[in-house]
């Protein structure tokens, strides 16, 4: 039977959700609001709802709203996708009271992985390898420094319901942990809600390493391999690849982390899509940081190296249907994928730019795909992430697809507004990223962001002369 799916967000992640839902046959229905009247993704939607409001907590935050509309419009099942009500264990349990499918994993899973504290004591109890520091909420700087003097420094303050890099202080000294606990506290509650912190022993020169994971309501569980998420900026990610340059070609590892995984999946009785993140040391010893329980910003590196239908299969697990894995042994790693996010902001400050999109145009070549949501004319506002596409390349190897996505980047035009098209190309010809031997800290110790001048400058030479050689042939 049709089943009529309401996708509850915004973007390119609706537009993609949009796609899956029509694939499988069922009805797709999206939401536009009084801040976006037209959004790209109504063209894959067979049915639109007007969400009334202009701000996030109206629109998309606005659990009330958003469940009388479910009831008018007799929803049969909702997906989330990520940010937003994704990982709101309040709002999976009001659908769940409903009789509405959340596209997403049970509640319970989406409680207790989305509180750090939580999460952390279940990897332990489950025997996954954790990070050196409190397993519980801790009350004050001082009990903070007694625990950070047992694990040495520099810690780590974080956020327990954090995410997303917010409510987060790295403490190289007491002096420093005093000054930032309260900061953490502020920051957290006012980001999440919840003013608890964790203090965390900081891991140096680190990868940030991820394992997907799909599963459905029989127990099955499988992961579709690791990616690396390294190159970031304020603890948010810029580009991703799969596999992991840095696991290479220790296979020994890469088993080691999926399965580590899960098991943590297990544990939870995990039935969904979902990606459990680890920090891996220079010494490749690696420990739980948390789970998301939602699909990711950088699912297609993992759909373009295995073949799985990450929100297709998502979709057929909330339903109740099979998936379209039916083991383990059958998803392998074939080549190689890297994906660079595109966002409405200043290049080298790398903060949100928000302006209207006047001139957009692509000249890709083969194996690249570009998740967006652009279009000319296109208002980014300030109100929504600065995301507005994933620009995604696949070749037989790393040496392959780099090249690839250096003449897909050359092949990107958006005008009218400020994008991080140029420290793109900067980072994909920058020799330590090229190597595949970077650490989160490449943005703050390679800066490929103070070269941006110099691109720009010898951008604009080039499309100076190539104008005048136009009119010379004219």
């Amino acid at each position: 039977m049709k089943k009529k799916i309401l996708i509850c967000n915004r973007g390119e992640i609706a537009i993609r959700v949009g796609k899956a839902i029509r694939e499988l046959g069922h009805i797709s229905v999206g939401f536009w609001t009084d801040n976006e009247t037209q959004p790209p993704h109504l063209e894959y939607c067979d049915q639109w709802i007007h969400l009334k409001g202009s701000s996030n907590t109206e629109t998309y935050l606005n659990m009330d709203q958003i469940i009388s509309l479910i009831k008018e419009h007799k929803i049969d099942a909702v997906h989330p996708g990520y940010g937003f009500l994704s990982e709101n264990t309040e709002f999976s349990k009001k659908l769940e009271e409903l009789g509405v499918t959340f596209v997403g994993p049970h509640a319970e899973a989406i409680h207790k992985m989305g509180d750090k504290a939580i999460s952390k004591q279940m990897a332990k109890d489950a025997g996954v390898p954790v990070v050196p520091g409190s397993t519980g909420e801790i009350e004050s700087a001082a009990e903070a420094a007694v625990i950070a003097k047992e694990i040495g420094y520099p810690v780590l303050l974080k956020a327990v319901a954090g995410g997303g890099g917010k409510g987060m202080r790295v403490c190289v000294d007491e002096k420093e942990l005093d000054k930032n606990f309260e900061a953490v506290r502020r920051e957290a509650l006012s980001s999440f809600g919840n003013p608890g912190v964790l203090v965390e022993k900081f891991i140096l020169n680190p990868h940030h390493i991820e394992v997907q994971i799909i599963a459905d309501n029989n127990g099955n569980i499988f992961h579709c391999f690791e990616r690396e998420c390294s190159v970031q900026r304020r603890h948010q990610k810029i580009i991703e690849e799969a596999p992991s340059p840095f696991i290479g070609t220790d296979e020994k590892l890469r088993l080691e982390i999926c399965e580590t995984a899960v098991k943590l999946a297990k544990a939870v009785n995990y039935n969904s899509a979902g990606t459990v993140e680890f920090i891996m040391g220079e010494d490749k010893s690696f420990y739980f940081l948390e789970m998301n329980t939602r699909i990711q910003v950088e699912h297609p590196i993992t759909e373009e190296i295995t073949g799985v239908d990450l929100v297709a299969n998502m979709l057929k697990s909330a339903l109740g249907e099979e998936l379209d894995i039916k083991s383990q042994e059958e998803i392998k790693i074939l080549g190689h994928s890297i994906e660079c996010r595109i966002c409405a902001e200043d290049a080298h400050t790398m903060l949100p730019a928000p302006g209207k999109i006047n001139g957009f145009e692509t000249t890709f070549g083969q194996g690249i795909r570009f998740d967006h949501c652009i279009f000319d004319g296109l208002e980014v506002k300030p109100d929504f992430d600065p995301m507005i596409g994933k620009l995604i390349g696949r070749g037989h190897n790393r040496r392959v697809v780099l090249r690839k996505m250096r003449y897909a980047i050359d092949g990107l035009y958006i005008e009218g507004i400020k994008t991080n098209i140029a420290l793109h190309k900067l980072i994909l010809d920058e020799e330590k990223f090229v190597s595949g031997h970077y650490t989160t800290n490449y943005i703050s110790e390679i800066k490929p962001q103070d070269g941006i001048a110099d691109l720009v400058k010898t951008e604009n030479l080039y499309m100076k002369a190539i104008s005048i050689e136009a009119n010379i042939l004219d």
